[in-house]
């Protein structure tokens, strides 16, 4: 019995990287496909990585890992669909639901947005947790269901399948255990091997920076936009980017079904200035990009158009939009010890908050709590009084409150000052 022989060496392809060098388009592909099935040992892709960390790789380099990583799994396509496909990717943060009022809003207007999401781990919710706290709605549709509701009601929100891209899955899972989630490379390559594969026509990306953003700092956002565009553009997508800041959370609720509500309270023409803001801004961005650069959003969003379409997308995959959201049992109240203007209200810190009321998960297999998170009553420029309420704890279990609010102490503060604003997007990249 003879063996074949391997056209690499993967010691040589990690020291290459360790030496800063250039690796071809073939030593990737091999590479890619090597590990994905298995000859490539985990400590030596934890080295590869490693080095990736720390010298970063040129952006042929990047293309070529996010081909290879295409190339391992299923393509989807939506030609024949008969509606332009646009679709949006966030980088995560804080009370970031934008997702659930801006995919029927998009769609409101005839453009098909096949949204596939993901869960929640850490301090950053999941799309699909916060939708599974709609009575009957389910998550996992298979492909040939996903096209049937695109075709009909022109948006779908659910889980990506296991074929797409699954040398993307296995890396994400060691960079996770191996401290080298953050290399940009890597983050880029993750995100648009996914999108790519999933066959959209074009893809807004909503990157965020920031105390509750994936990445914090500012240049270094800028640069996983700028790696992201020139990835889905070298691809054939249609990519733009806004860069978005995640300094405060979200709007006025962190939790699975409290933004749900808020998502509600956005498609029915009111909400937070800032949800409603950000979710116009980037339906613009889609809607440009799907050609209708004059679309009036915000007339769909206060008429009810954008409203009956999310209706229609939740019943076509179970769920009853008319069914009371759940409530949790127990909640908890600070307030302010002292009047003036809100002046700090940290994300991060909330974020943790949220996740330790049971918002969140630890694990990937862990549950979450539908009612669980934060309502907040005041955002950075509010005058308050004293006494006044600040913010709510939300959990089925009251014992979390004290690990919650210890998340968020010295995490905002009251001055006799208002702050100056602070832009929502910050800038455009195309």
């Amino acid at each position: 019995m003879t063996t074949s022989i391997e056209p690499f060496d993967v010691v040589d392809l990690i020291r290459v990287k360790r030496s800063s060098g250039t690796l071809s388009t073939a030593q990737i592909d091999w590479l890619i496909d090597a590990y994905t099935r298995g000859y490539v040992a985990d400590e030596q892709m934890s080295a590869l990585t490693m080095a990736i960390f720390l010298n970063g790789m040129q952006r042929s380099e990047i293309r070529d890992l996010t081909l290879a990583m295409i190339a391992s799994g299923e393509t989807m396509s939506f030609d024949g669909l008969g509606r332009t496909t646009v679709d949006k990717h966030s980088t995560g943060g804080v009370g970031d639901k934008i997702t659930l009022p801006l995919a029927p809003l998009v769609a409101s207007f005839g453009v098909a947005v096949p949204q596939l999401s993901g869960r929640g781990l850490g301090h950053t919710g999941g799309t699909l947790d916060k939708l599974e706290s709609i009575p009957g709605w389910q998550a996992s549709l298979t492909n040939e269901r996903m096209r049937e509701i695109l075709a009909d009601e022109g948006a779908v929100i659910c889980a990506a399948g296991t074929g797409l891209a699954p040398a993307d899955a296995k890396l994400y899972a060691l960079r996770d255990i191996t401290g080298t989630v953050e290399a940009i490379p890597l983050i880029a390559s993750s995100i648009m091997s996914k999108k790519i594969a999933e066959g959209t026509a074009a893809l807004v990306l909503d990157v965020k920076f920031g105390s509750g953003a994936f990445i914090q700092d500012f240049t270094r956002a800028q640069e996983l936009a700028h790696t992201m565009v020139d990835l889905g553009t070298d691809a054939g997508v249609r990519t733009s980017a806004l860069l978005t800041d995640m300094s405060v959370p979200l709007g006025k609720t962190i939790g699975n079904a409290l933004e749900v509500r808020e998502s509600l309270e956005t498609l029915s023409g009111g909400g937070p200035a800032d949800i409603r803001e950000l979710t116009v801004a980037l339906a613009r961005e889609m809607l440009a990009a799907a050609g209708q650069p004059d679309a009036d959003v915000e007339a769909a969003l206060d008429d009810g158009r954008a409203m009956d379409s999310w209706n229609r997308m939740i019943r076509a995959q179970g769920g009853d939009p008319e069914a009371p959201l759940p409530v949790a049992p127990h909640t908890h109240v600070v307030t302010a010890a002292e009047s003036g203007y809100l002046i700090e209200q940290e994300a991060l810190p909330f974020g943790i908050a949220a996740w330790r009321l049971g918002a969140g998960r630890a694990r990937k297999q862990d549950p979450v709590m539908a009612t669980a998170g934060i309502e907040l009553h005041a955002k950075p420029g509010d005058q308050v009084t004293a006494g006044q309420p600040l913010f709510t704890l939300h959990s089925e279990d009251e014992s979390r409150f004290g690990r919650a609010l210890e998340a968020v102490e010295g995490a905002w503060s009251i001055g006799g000052t208002a702050p100056a604003p602070r832009s929502l997007v910050v800038e455009r990249i195309s």
